[in-house]
Protein backbone atom coordinates (compact mmCIF):
# COMPACT_ATOMS: atom_id res chain seq x y z
CA UNK A 1 0.00 0.00 0.00
CA UNK A 2 1.44 3.54 -0.49
CA UNK A 3 2.28 5.45 1.97
CA UNK A 4 0.05 7.47 3.92
CA UNK A 5 0.56 11.03 1.99
CA UNK A 6 1.68 14.15 4.17
CA UNK A 7 -1.09 16.22 3.12
CA UNK A 8 -3.50 14.12 5.71
CA UNK A 9 -5.64 13.26 2.45
CA UNK A 10 -6.19 17.07 1.39
CA UNK A 11 -7.77 16.95 -2.36
CA UNK A 12 -6.67 20.05 -3.59
CA UNK A 13 -5.16 20.93 -6.73
CA UNK A 14 -1.84 19.90 -6.33
CA UNK A 15 -3.33 16.57 -5.13
CA UNK A 16 -5.17 16.33 -7.93
CA UNK A 17 -2.05 16.78 -10.69
CA UNK A 18 -0.32 14.23 -8.40
CA UNK A 19 -2.92 11.39 -8.67
CA UNK A 20 -3.33 12.26 -12.14
CA UNK A 21 0.31 11.67 -12.70
CA UNK A 22 0.29 8.83 -11.15
CA UNK A 23 -2.73 7.62 -13.00
CA UNK A 24 -0.69 8.31 -16.45
CA UNK A 25 1.45 6.38 -15.43
CA UNK A 26 0.01 2.93 -14.91
CA UNK A 27 0.41 2.76 -19.30
CA UNK A 28 3.99 1.79 -18.35
CA UNK A 29 5.00 -1.49 -17.74
CA UNK A 30 4.51 -2.89 -14.53
CA UNK A 31 3.09 0.16 -13.06
CA UNK A 32 -0.84 -1.31 -13.15
CA UNK A 33 -3.54 -0.39 -10.44
CA UNK A 34 -4.33 -3.06 -8.29
CA UNK A 35 -8.05 -1.67 -8.68
CA UNK A 36 -9.40 1.41 -10.93
CA UNK A 37 -13.13 2.51 -9.71
CA UNK A 38 -15.68 4.41 -12.36
CA UNK A 39 -17.60 6.29 -10.32
CA UNK A 40 -17.45 8.64 -7.50
CA UNK A 41 -21.13 8.12 -5.69
CA UNK A 42 -21.18 6.72 -2.07
CA UNK A 43 -20.41 3.31 -3.40
CA UNK A 44 -17.73 3.48 -5.60
CA UNK A 45 -15.95 6.22 -2.73
CA UNK A 46 -16.71 3.50 -0.50
CA UNK A 47 -15.27 0.75 -2.94
CA UNK A 48 -11.83 2.84 -2.27
CA UNK A 49 -11.65 2.99 1.08
CA UNK A 50 -12.17 -0.73 0.99
CA UNK A 51 -9.56 -1.35 -1.66
CA UNK A 52 -7.02 0.77 -0.31
CA UNK A 53 -7.48 -0.36 3.62
CA UNK A 54 -6.61 -4.06 2.23
CA UNK A 55 -3.17 -3.05 1.07
CA UNK A 56 -4.20 -2.64 -3.03
CA UNK A 57 -3.16 0.20 -4.93
CA UNK A 58 -6.56 2.12 -6.20
CA UNK A 59 -7.62 4.37 -8.38
CA UNK A 60 -10.99 6.39 -8.66
CA UNK A 61 -12.19 8.40 -10.95
CA UNK A 62 -15.65 10.38 -11.15
CA UNK A 63 -16.83 11.92 -14.41
CA UNK A 64 -18.24 15.12 -12.63
CA UNK A 65 -18.07 15.80 -8.93
CA UNK A 66 -18.12 13.22 -6.04
CA UNK A 67 -21.62 12.61 -5.58
CA UNK A 68 -22.89 14.67 -8.26
CA UNK A 69 -25.24 12.09 -8.37
CA UNK A 70 -27.89 10.18 -6.70
CA UNK A 71 -25.77 10.22 -3.78
CA UNK A 72 -26.22 13.91 -2.74
CA UNK A 73 -30.16 13.99 -3.48
CA UNK A 74 -31.03 11.37 -0.88
CA UNK A 75 -33.64 11.95 1.86
CA UNK A 76 -30.54 12.53 4.37
CA UNK A 77 -31.21 9.35 6.23
CA UNK A 78 -29.31 6.76 7.59
CA UNK A 79 -31.91 3.72 8.39
CA UNK A 80 -33.30 -0.20 8.21
CA UNK A 81 -36.14 0.83 6.52
CA UNK A 82 -39.69 0.42 8.40
CA UNK A 83 -41.67 -0.09 4.98
CA UNK A 84 -38.98 -3.09 4.14
CA UNK A 85 -39.70 -4.98 7.57
CA UNK A 86 -43.59 -4.96 6.43
CA UNK A 87 -42.59 -6.50 3.24
CA UNK A 88 -40.72 -9.51 5.42
CA UNK A 89 -37.20 -8.38 3.77
CA UNK A 90 -35.75 -8.77 7.70
CA UNK A 91 -32.02 -9.49 6.28
CA UNK A 92 -32.26 -5.94 4.17
CA UNK A 93 -33.24 -4.15 7.49
CA UNK A 94 -31.07 -6.21 9.97
CA UNK A 95 -28.20 -5.45 7.69
CA UNK A 96 -29.27 -1.45 7.65
CA UNK A 97 -29.23 -1.66 11.23
CA UNK A 98 -26.05 -2.45 11.52
CA UNK A 99 -24.55 -0.02 9.50
CA UNK A 100 -26.67 2.47 10.89
CA UNK A 101 -25.17 1.96 14.44
CA UNK A 102 -21.76 1.62 13.00
CA UNK A 103 -21.94 4.81 11.33
CA UNK A 104 -23.52 7.26 14.17
CA UNK A 105 -21.28 5.62 16.83
CA UNK A 106 -18.19 4.75 15.15
CA UNK A 107 -17.22 5.40 11.18
CA UNK A 108 -18.72 8.89 11.23
CA UNK A 109 -20.13 10.53 14.39
CA UNK A 110 -18.98 13.97 13.42
CA UNK A 111 -21.15 13.77 10.24
CA UNK A 112 -24.21 11.30 11.42
CA UNK A 113 -27.04 11.96 14.37
CA UNK A 114 -29.92 10.58 15.59
CA UNK A 115 -33.26 11.81 14.79
CA UNK A 116 -36.83 11.46 16.32
CA UNK A 117 -40.12 10.59 14.34
CA UNK A 118 -43.10 10.05 14.93
CA UNK A 119 -45.08 7.49 13.56
CA UNK A 120 -48.71 8.33 13.62
CA UNK A 121 -51.25 5.91 14.22
CA UNK A 122 -55.20 6.63 12.51
CA UNK A 123 -56.84 4.20 14.33
CA UNK A 124 -58.00 3.29 17.50
CA UNK A 125 -57.07 -0.33 18.98
CA UNK A 126 -55.60 -2.51 15.99
CA UNK A 127 -53.22 -0.01 14.57
CA UNK A 128 -51.21 0.36 18.02
CA UNK A 129 -49.80 -2.85 18.65
CA UNK A 130 -49.73 -4.00 14.89
CA UNK A 131 -47.60 -1.01 14.57
CA UNK A 132 -45.84 -0.75 17.67
CA UNK A 133 -44.74 -4.53 17.33
CA UNK A 134 -43.11 -3.35 14.17
CA UNK A 135 -41.40 -0.55 15.80
CA UNK A 136 -40.13 -2.62 18.34
CA UNK A 137 -38.71 -5.53 16.19
CA UNK A 138 -37.18 -2.68 14.61
CA UNK A 139 -35.42 -1.94 17.85
CA UNK A 140 -34.45 -5.32 18.64
CA UNK A 141 -32.98 -6.17 15.41
CA UNK A 142 -30.53 -3.24 15.87
CA UNK A 143 -29.56 -4.76 19.29
CA UNK A 144 -29.02 -8.04 17.59
CA UNK A 145 -26.08 -6.95 15.49
CA UNK A 146 -23.51 -6.73 18.02
CA UNK A 147 -22.82 -3.31 17.44
CA UNK A 148 -23.87 0.17 19.32
CA UNK A 149 -27.14 1.21 18.53
CA UNK A 150 -26.57 4.68 18.15
CA UNK A 151 -30.21 5.84 18.80
CA UNK A 152 -32.85 5.50 21.47
CA UNK A 153 -35.74 3.30 21.79
CA UNK A 154 -38.69 3.90 20.41
CA UNK A 155 -41.59 5.44 23.15
CA UNK A 156 -45.39 4.86 22.39
CA UNK A 157 -47.39 8.54 23.02
CA UNK A 158 -51.38 9.24 23.19
CA UNK A 159 -53.01 11.85 21.04
CA UNK A 160 -52.49 14.61 23.85
CA UNK A 161 -48.57 13.09 23.69
CA UNK A 162 -48.40 13.67 20.30
CA UNK A 163 -49.97 17.28 19.73
CA UNK A 164 -47.33 18.51 22.51
CA UNK A 165 -44.52 16.62 20.68
CA UNK A 166 -45.97 18.62 17.30
CA UNK A 167 -48.23 21.08 17.93
CA UNK A 168 -49.02 22.31 14.00
CA UNK A 169 -50.66 18.92 13.45
CA UNK A 170 -54.66 18.79 12.92
CA UNK A 171 -55.78 17.71 16.94
CA UNK A 172 -58.09 15.25 14.56
CA UNK A 173 -55.02 13.36 12.45
CA UNK A 174 -54.49 11.27 14.72
CA UNK A 175 -55.61 9.09 17.72
CA UNK A 176 -52.06 9.21 19.17
CA UNK A 177 -48.38 7.79 17.42
CA UNK A 178 -44.98 5.95 18.58
CA UNK A 179 -41.82 8.00 18.61
CA UNK A 180 -38.73 6.21 17.13
CA UNK A 181 -35.19 7.08 16.02
CA UNK A 182 -32.97 6.97 13.07
CA UNK A 183 -29.84 8.28 11.62
CA UNK A 184 -29.15 11.38 9.43
CA UNK A 185 -26.25 12.64 7.33
CA UNK A 186 -25.58 15.25 5.13
CA UNK A 187 -25.02 12.74 2.42
CA UNK A 188 -23.08 15.09 -0.09
CA UNK A 189 -20.59 16.28 3.21
CA UNK A 190 -19.77 12.16 3.64
CA UNK A 191 -19.28 11.23 0.63
CA UNK A 192 -16.40 14.05 0.45
CA UNK A 193 -15.20 13.26 3.44
CA UNK A 194 -15.37 9.26 2.46
CA UNK A 195 -13.09 10.10 -0.82
CA UNK A 196 -10.84 12.36 1.28
CA UNK A 197 -10.25 9.15 3.60
CA UNK A 198 -9.39 6.99 0.72
CA UNK A 199 -6.93 9.43 -0.31
CA UNK A 200 -5.24 9.72 3.00
CA UNK A 201 -4.64 5.88 2.86
CA UNK A 202 -3.48 6.35 -0.97
CA UNK A 203 -6.22 5.94 -2.92
CA UNK A 204 -5.31 7.92 -6.27
CA UNK A 205 -8.89 9.94 -6.54
CA UNK A 206 -9.44 12.62 -9.58
CA UNK A 207 -12.81 14.01 -10.57
CA UNK A 208 -13.82 15.74 -13.28
CA UNK A 209 -12.79 12.65 -15.12
CA UNK A 210 -14.51 11.09 -17.58
CA UNK A 211 -14.68 7.01 -18.74
CA UNK A 212 -14.84 7.39 -22.15
CA UNK A 213 -14.51 3.50 -23.03
CA UNK A 214 -12.49 0.47 -21.37
CA UNK A 215 -9.54 -1.00 -22.50
CA UNK A 216 -9.63 -4.29 -23.24
CA UNK A 217 -7.03 -7.77 -24.06
CA UNK A 218 -9.14 -10.44 -25.51
CA UNK A 219 -11.64 -11.09 -23.59
CA UNK A 220 -10.46 -9.40 -20.33
CA UNK A 221 -10.98 -5.60 -19.32
CA UNK A 222 -7.26 -4.42 -18.28
CA UNK A 223 -8.15 -0.86 -17.42
CA UNK A 224 -10.11 2.45 -18.88
CA UNK A 225 -9.91 5.39 -21.28
CA UNK A 226 -10.59 8.75 -19.97
CA UNK A 227 -11.23 12.06 -20.64
CA UNK A 228 -9.77 14.55 -18.59
CA UNK A 229 -12.34 17.71 -18.29
CA UNK A 230 -10.24 20.55 -17.37
CA UNK A 231 -8.06 20.38 -19.87
CA UNK A 232 -9.64 17.88 -22.76
CA UNK A 233 -6.38 15.43 -22.83
CA UNK A 234 -7.08 11.43 -22.92
CA UNK A 235 -5.34 9.16 -21.50
CA UNK A 236 -5.05 5.14 -20.67
CA UNK A 237 -5.53 3.85 -17.03
CA UNK A 238 -4.13 0.34 -16.35
CA UNK A 239 -5.70 -2.03 -13.59
CA UNK A 240 -5.63 -5.63 -12.92
CA UNK A 241 -9.07 -5.01 -12.33
CA UNK A 242 -11.88 -2.55 -12.91
CA UNK A 243 -14.99 -2.10 -10.56
CA UNK A 244 -17.92 0.18 -12.25
CA UNK A 245 -19.66 1.66 -9.45
CA UNK A 246 -21.59 4.29 -11.49
CA UNK A 247 -25.53 3.76 -10.41
CA UNK A 248 -28.20 5.02 -12.69
CA UNK A 249 -25.62 5.00 -15.39
CA UNK A 250 -24.49 1.52 -14.95
CA UNK A 251 -26.89 -0.16 -18.04
CA UNK A 252 -24.58 2.64 -20.64
CA UNK A 253 -20.94 1.94 -18.93
CA UNK A 254 -21.91 -2.04 -19.13
CA UNK A 255 -22.97 -1.85 -22.40
CA UNK A 256 -18.84 -0.30 -23.66
CA UNK A 257 -17.93 -4.00 -22.74
CA UNK A 258 -20.74 -6.55 -23.24
CA UNK A 259 -24.85 -7.08 -24.04
CA UNK A 260 -24.18 -10.33 -22.03
CA UNK A 261 -25.22 -11.05 -18.66
CA UNK A 262 -25.91 -7.35 -17.96
CA UNK A 263 -27.44 -6.22 -14.68
CA UNK A 264 -30.38 -4.11 -15.80
CA UNK A 265 -31.01 -0.66 -13.62
CA UNK A 266 -34.03 1.10 -13.16
CA UNK A 267 -34.23 4.96 -12.55
CA UNK A 268 -36.81 6.08 -9.70
CA UNK A 269 -37.22 9.45 -9.23
CA UNK A 270 -37.62 11.15 -6.00
CA UNK A 271 -37.98 14.82 -5.63
CA UNK A 272 -37.73 16.60 -1.95
CA UNK A 273 -38.96 19.98 -0.57
CA UNK A 274 -37.07 22.36 1.59
CA UNK A 275 -38.98 24.44 3.47
CA UNK A 276 -38.51 26.95 6.69
CA UNK A 277 -38.38 24.88 10.27
CA UNK A 278 -40.76 28.05 11.50
CA UNK A 279 -43.53 27.06 9.11
CA UNK A 280 -44.83 24.76 11.76
CA UNK A 281 -44.13 23.83 14.63
CA UNK A 282 -42.69 20.43 15.50
CA UNK A 283 -39.52 18.75 17.88
CA UNK A 284 -39.79 15.82 15.97
CA UNK A 285 -40.01 14.30 12.30
CA UNK A 286 -43.09 12.57 10.65
CA UNK A 287 -42.97 9.22 8.61
CA UNK A 288 -46.43 9.14 6.78
CA UNK A 289 -48.38 6.67 4.88
CA UNK A 290 -49.51 7.55 1.00
CA UNK A 291 -50.79 5.20 -1.33
CA UNK A 292 -47.70 4.91 -3.04
CA UNK A 293 -45.09 4.96 -0.44
CA UNK A 294 -43.83 7.22 2.37
CA UNK A 295 -43.61 10.48 3.34
CA UNK A 296 -41.22 11.78 5.87
CA UNK A 297 -40.86 15.00 7.46
CA UNK A 298 -37.33 15.76 8.30
CA UNK A 299 -35.48 18.09 10.74
CA UNK A 300 -32.64 20.13 8.71
CA UNK A 301 -30.80 22.02 11.12
CA UNK A 302 -33.19 25.51 10.32
CA UNK A 303 -35.52 23.58 7.62
CA UNK A 304 -37.53 20.92 7.05
CA UNK A 305 -37.08 18.75 4.60
CA UNK A 306 -40.41 16.79 3.34
CA UNK A 307 -40.08 13.74 0.75
CA UNK A 308 -40.23 11.53 -1.39
CA UNK A 309 -41.50 10.83 -4.80
CA UNK A 310 -41.25 7.34 -6.17
CA UNK A 311 -41.75 7.50 -10.21
CA UNK A 312 -40.31 6.38 -13.13
CA UNK A 313 -37.61 8.44 -15.20
CA UNK A 314 -36.53 7.71 -18.58
CA UNK A 315 -35.23 11.00 -20.00
CA UNK A 316 -31.76 12.95 -18.98
CA UNK A 317 -30.54 11.19 -16.05
CA UNK A 318 -27.12 14.10 -14.81
CA UNK A 319 -30.12 16.75 -14.08
CA UNK A 320 -32.98 14.74 -13.33
CA UNK A 321 -35.91 17.82 -12.76
CA UNK A 322 -38.68 17.95 -10.40
CA UNK A 323 -42.19 18.86 -11.98
CA UNK A 324 -44.96 21.07 -10.94
CA UNK A 325 -47.22 18.13 -10.35
CA UNK A 326 -44.29 16.48 -7.91
CA UNK A 327 -44.28 19.48 -5.65
CA UNK A 328 -48.12 19.72 -5.89
CA UNK A 329 -48.09 16.23 -4.83
CA UNK A 330 -45.80 16.60 -1.68
CA UNK A 331 -47.66 19.33 -0.51
CA UNK A 332 -50.86 17.47 -0.77
CA UNK A 333 -49.75 15.06 0.93
CA UNK A 334 -48.48 16.94 4.10
CA UNK A 335 -50.98 19.73 4.33
CA UNK A 336 -53.65 16.35 4.95
CA UNK A 337 -51.62 16.49 8.63
CA UNK A 338 -51.13 20.32 8.62
CA UNK A 339 -53.33 22.96 10.91
CA UNK A 340 -51.61 25.51 8.34
CA UNK A 341 -51.51 24.35 5.05
CA UNK A 342 -48.00 24.90 3.48
CA UNK A 343 -48.27 26.77 0.07
CA UNK A 344 -45.53 27.30 -2.95
CA UNK A 345 -44.42 30.14 -1.48
CA UNK A 346 -42.97 28.27 1.76
CA UNK A 347 -40.84 26.17 -0.61
CA UNK A 348 -37.21 27.68 -0.29
CA UNK A 349 -35.44 24.79 -2.19
CA UNK A 350 -36.13 21.67 -4.54
CA UNK A 351 -33.97 18.70 -6.04
CA UNK A 352 -34.52 15.78 -7.62
CA UNK A 353 -32.65 12.38 -7.68
CA UNK A 354 -32.59 9.15 -9.18
CA UNK A 355 -32.19 5.68 -7.05
CA UNK A 356 -30.51 2.70 -8.96
CA UNK A 357 -33.23 0.12 -8.82
CA UNK A 358 -32.28 -3.53 -9.99
CA UNK A 359 -35.21 -3.83 -12.54
CA UNK A 360 -37.76 -6.58 -13.19
CA UNK A 361 -40.23 -7.21 -15.77
CA UNK A 362 -43.20 -4.52 -15.32
CA UNK A 363 -42.65 -3.93 -12.27
CA UNK A 364 -43.29 -0.54 -10.55
CA UNK A 365 -40.32 1.84 -9.09
CA UNK A 366 -41.94 1.36 -5.61
CA UNK A 367 -41.89 -2.41 -5.83
CA UNK A 368 -38.41 -3.00 -7.17
CA UNK A 369 -35.52 -4.35 -5.06
CA UNK A 370 -33.20 -2.10 -2.53
CA UNK A 371 -31.09 -4.87 -2.40
CA UNK A 372 -27.48 -4.73 -4.37
CA UNK A 373 -25.87 -7.39 -7.13
CA UNK A 374 -22.39 -7.44 -7.22
CA UNK A 375 -21.61 -9.47 -10.84
CA UNK A 376 -18.33 -10.47 -13.24
CA UNK A 377 -19.81 -10.04 -16.60
CA UNK A 378 -16.20 -10.24 -18.46
CA UNK A 379 -13.02 -10.82 -16.99
CA UNK A 380 -11.59 -8.05 -15.32
CA UNK A 381 -15.04 -6.00 -14.73
CA UNK A 382 -16.79 -6.40 -11.67
CA UNK A 383 -20.19 -4.28 -11.53
CA UNK A 384 -22.03 -3.15 -8.28
CA UNK A 385 -25.72 -1.72 -8.66
CA UNK A 386 -28.74 -1.50 -6.85
CA UNK A 387 -28.78 -1.26 -2.92
CA UNK A 388 -29.43 1.66 -0.32
CA UNK A 389 -27.31 4.76 0.57
CA UNK A 390 -27.34 3.09 3.94
CA UNK A 391 -25.42 0.12 3.73
CA UNK A 392 -22.48 1.61 0.58
CA UNK A 393 -20.25 -0.13 3.10
CA UNK A 394 -21.66 -3.86 2.61
CA UNK A 395 -22.45 -3.18 -0.86
CA UNK A 396 -18.53 -1.89 -1.56
CA UNK A 397 -16.72 -4.36 0.47
CA UNK A 398 -18.74 -7.24 -1.90
CA UNK A 399 -17.79 -5.44 -4.89
CA UNK A 400 -14.40 -5.56 -3.84
CA UNK A 401 -14.08 -9.36 -2.40
CA UNK A 402 -15.45 -10.29 -5.76
CA UNK A 403 -12.88 -8.38 -7.93
CA UNK A 404 -9.93 -9.67 -5.42
CA UNK A 405 -10.80 -12.87 -5.61
CA UNK A 406 -9.36 -14.04 -8.78
CA UNK A 407 -5.98 -12.17 -7.73
CA UNK A 408 -2.62 -14.12 -7.56
CA UNK A 409 -1.63 -12.68 -4.17
CA UNK A 410 -3.64 -12.80 -0.95
CA UNK A 411 -5.52 -10.08 -0.49
CA UNK A 412 -6.82 -9.17 3.64
CA UNK A 413 -10.52 -8.84 4.07
CA UNK A 414 -12.36 -5.82 4.23
CA UNK A 415 -11.70 -3.71 7.57
CA UNK A 416 -13.56 -0.80 7.04
CA UNK A 417 -15.81 -1.23 10.33
CA UNK A 418 -13.01 0.00 12.10
CA UNK A 419 -11.75 2.66 10.25
CA UNK A 420 -13.08 5.87 11.09
CA UNK A 421 -13.57 8.88 8.73
CA UNK A 422 -11.73 11.97 8.70
CA UNK A 423 -12.52 13.72 11.39
CA UNK A 424 -13.89 11.50 13.80
CA UNK A 425 -10.86 10.50 15.37
CA UNK A 426 -10.59 13.52 18.58
CA UNK A 427 -14.49 14.56 17.25
CA UNK A 428 -15.44 13.92 21.06
CA UNK A 429 -12.96 15.41 23.06
CA UNK A 430 -13.16 18.80 20.31
CA UNK A 431 -16.83 18.93 20.70
CA UNK A 432 -16.23 18.94 24.86
CA UNK A 433 -13.87 21.95 24.21
CA UNK A 434 -15.86 23.95 21.46
CA UNK A 435 -15.96 27.04 24.41
CA UNK A 436 -12.29 27.30 24.51
CA UNK A 437 -12.01 26.65 21.30
CA UNK A 438 -14.04 29.34 20.56
CA UNK A 439 -12.41 32.06 22.70
CA UNK A 440 -8.92 31.33 21.46
CA UNK A 441 -10.23 31.79 17.88
CA UNK A 442 -12.04 34.43 18.03
CA UNK A 443 -14.99 32.68 16.13
CA UNK A 444 -18.45 32.22 18.07
CA UNK A 445 -19.36 29.06 19.92
CA UNK A 446 -22.11 28.55 17.31
CA UNK A 447 -20.24 28.74 14.53
CA UNK A 448 -17.75 26.52 16.11
CA UNK A 449 -20.47 24.45 16.51
CA UNK A 450 -21.34 24.43 13.21
CA UNK A 451 -17.64 23.59 12.05
CA UNK A 452 -17.34 20.55 14.15
CA UNK A 453 -21.01 19.11 12.94
CA UNK A 454 -19.44 19.36 8.98
CA UNK A 455 -15.72 18.61 9.72
CA UNK A 456 -15.01 16.61 12.98
CA UNK A 457 -11.46 17.21 14.70
CA UNK A 458 -10.78 18.92 11.26
CA UNK A 459 -12.45 22.26 12.22
CA UNK A 460 -9.23 22.99 12.99
CA UNK A 461 -7.72 23.33 9.23
CA UNK A 462 -11.16 25.25 8.56
CA UNK A 463 -10.01 27.67 11.23
CA UNK A 464 -6.63 27.75 10.81
CA UNK A 465 -7.39 29.78 7.30
CA UNK A 466 -9.70 32.49 9.42
CA UNK A 467 -6.50 32.52 11.78
CA UNK A 468 -4.19 33.49 8.49
CA UNK A 469 -6.98 35.94 6.89
CA UNK A 470 -9.80 37.43 8.83
CA UNK A 471 -12.45 37.91 6.89
CA UNK A 472 -12.88 34.35 6.03
CA UNK A 473 -15.04 34.36 9.32
CA UNK A 474 -17.48 36.26 7.39
CA UNK A 475 -20.80 34.45 6.54
CA UNK A 476 -21.94 33.96 2.67
CA UNK A 477 -23.86 36.96 1.42
CA UNK A 478 -27.88 35.01 1.53
CA UNK A 479 -26.48 32.36 3.89
CA UNK A 480 -25.48 33.31 6.85
CA UNK A 481 -25.31 29.41 8.12
CA UNK A 482 -21.81 28.96 6.39
CA UNK A 483 -18.64 30.73 6.43
CA UNK A 484 -16.40 32.14 3.59
CA UNK A 485 -13.69 29.92 5.17
CA UNK A 486 -15.89 26.97 3.95
CA UNK A 487 -15.66 27.84 0.78
CA UNK A 488 -11.83 28.38 0.53
CA UNK A 489 -11.33 24.89 2.16
CA UNK A 490 -13.84 23.07 -0.63
CA UNK A 491 -11.11 23.98 -2.97
CA UNK A 492 -8.40 23.53 -1.01
CA UNK A 493 -9.12 20.66 0.85
CA UNK A 494 -12.40 18.66 -0.62
CA UNK A 495 -11.92 18.75 -3.78
CA UNK A 496 -14.32 21.36 -5.50
CA UNK A 497 -13.61 22.73 -8.77
CA UNK A 498 -16.66 24.35 -9.59
CA UNK A 499 -18.87 27.35 -7.70
CA UNK A 500 -21.84 24.59 -8.06
CA UNK A 501 -19.54 22.14 -6.43
CA UNK A 502 -19.47 24.42 -3.87
CA UNK A 503 -23.19 25.47 -3.39
CA UNK A 504 -24.90 22.39 -3.71
CA UNK A 505 -22.56 19.90 -2.82
CA UNK A 506 -19.62 21.11 0.09
CA UNK A 507 -22.47 23.14 1.33
CA UNK A 508 -26.10 23.36 1.12
CA UNK A 509 -26.86 26.91 0.15
CA UNK A 510 -28.89 25.91 -3.41
CA UNK A 511 -31.43 24.28 -1.50
CA UNK A 512 -31.53 26.48 1.66
CA UNK A 513 -31.63 29.56 0.56
CA UNK A 514 -34.67 31.84 -0.65
CA UNK A 515 -32.13 32.94 -3.67
CA UNK A 516 -30.80 29.39 -3.60
CA UNK A 517 -27.32 30.35 -3.40
CA UNK A 518 -27.47 33.73 -6.25
CA UNK A 519 -26.04 36.51 -4.06
CA UNK A 520 -23.28 34.01 -2.87
CA UNK A 521 -21.66 32.99 -5.89
CA UNK A 522 -19.46 36.41 -6.84
CA UNK A 523 -17.80 35.91 -3.73
CA UNK A 524 -17.52 31.95 -4.47
CA UNK A 525 -16.27 32.73 -7.38
CA UNK A 526 -13.57 35.40 -6.17
CA UNK A 527 -12.22 32.90 -2.86
CA UNK A 528 -12.44 29.54 -5.30
CA UNK A 529 -10.35 31.10 -7.80
CA UNK A 530 -7.93 32.19 -6.02
CA UNK A 531 -7.50 29.11 -5.02
CA UNK A 532 -7.67 27.45 -7.97
CA UNK A 533 -5.97 30.40 -10.28
CA UNK A 534 -8.86 31.52 -12.67
CA UNK A 535 -9.05 34.66 -15.05
CA UNK A 536 -11.28 36.89 -14.70
CA UNK A 537 -13.34 35.55 -17.44
CA UNK A 538 -13.51 31.89 -15.54
CA UNK A 539 -14.75 33.45 -12.70
CA UNK A 540 -17.53 35.61 -15.21
CA UNK A 541 -18.19 32.04 -16.74
CA UNK A 542 -18.72 30.33 -13.25
CA UNK A 543 -21.23 32.99 -12.18
CA UNK A 544 -22.90 33.52 -15.33
CA UNK A 545 -23.70 29.49 -15.63
CA UNK A 546 -24.52 29.36 -11.62
CA UNK A 547 -27.54 32.09 -12.41
CA UNK A 548 -28.82 30.17 -15.87
CA UNK A 549 -29.07 27.07 -14.14
CA UNK A 550 -30.57 28.28 -11.25
CA UNK A 551 -33.17 29.97 -13.40
CA UNK A 552 -33.76 26.63 -15.50
CA UNK A 553 -34.59 24.60 -12.31
CA UNK A 554 -36.92 27.58 -11.26
CA UNK A 555 -38.60 26.77 -14.71
CA UNK A 556 -38.66 23.25 -15.07
CA UNK A 557 -40.43 23.26 -11.39
CA UNK A 558 -43.05 25.17 -13.16
CA UNK A 559 -43.84 22.63 -15.88
CA UNK A 560 -47.21 20.06 -15.68
CA UNK A 561 -45.04 17.05 -16.47
CA UNK A 562 -41.16 15.20 -16.32
CA UNK A 563 -40.93 15.90 -20.56
CA UNK A 564 -41.47 19.74 -20.31
CA UNK A 565 -39.23 19.89 -16.56
CA UNK A 566 -36.33 17.88 -18.60
CA UNK A 567 -36.39 20.01 -21.85
CA UNK A 568 -36.50 23.00 -19.30
CA UNK A 569 -33.83 22.01 -17.40
CA UNK A 570 -31.55 20.77 -19.97
CA UNK A 571 -31.51 24.77 -21.42
CA UNK A 572 -28.43 25.13 -19.42
CA UNK A 573 -25.01 23.06 -20.59
CA UNK A 574 -22.82 21.58 -17.86
CA UNK A 575 -19.78 24.36 -17.39
CA UNK A 576 -17.07 23.33 -18.90
CA UNK A 577 -12.97 25.61 -17.92
CA UNK A 578 -11.96 28.07 -20.15
CA UNK A 579 -9.22 27.07 -22.07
Amino acid sequence: MKSVPANGGALGPAAREAAIKRLRATAEPGRELDILIVGGGIVGTGAALDAVTRGLEVGIVEASDWAAGTSSRSSKLIHGGLRYLEMLDFALVKEALQERGLLLSEIAPHLARPVPFLYPLTKPFLERPYVGAGIALYDAMSISSGHSRGVPFHKHLTRRGTLRAAPSLKNDAFVGSIRYYDGQVDDAKYCANLVRTAAYYGAHAVNQMKVVDFLREGERVVGAKVVNHEDGTEFNIRAKQVINATGVWTDETQAMVTERGQLKVRASKGIHLVVPRDRFQSTVGLILRTEKSVLFVIPWGRHWIIGTTDTDWHLDKAHPAASSKDIDYILEHVNRVLKRPLTREDVEGVYAGLRPLLAGENDSTAKLSREHVVAHPVPGLVVVAGGKWTTYRVMAKDAVDEATRTMDERVPPSCTETIPLLGANGYRAAWNRRNRTAEESGVHVARVEHLLNRYGSMTSEVLALIEENPALAEPLPGADDYLQAEAVYAATHEGARHVHDVLTRRTRISIEAWDRGVSAVPVVAKLMGDVLGWSDAQRENEVRHYIARVEAERLSQQQPDDESADAARLGVEDIVPLR
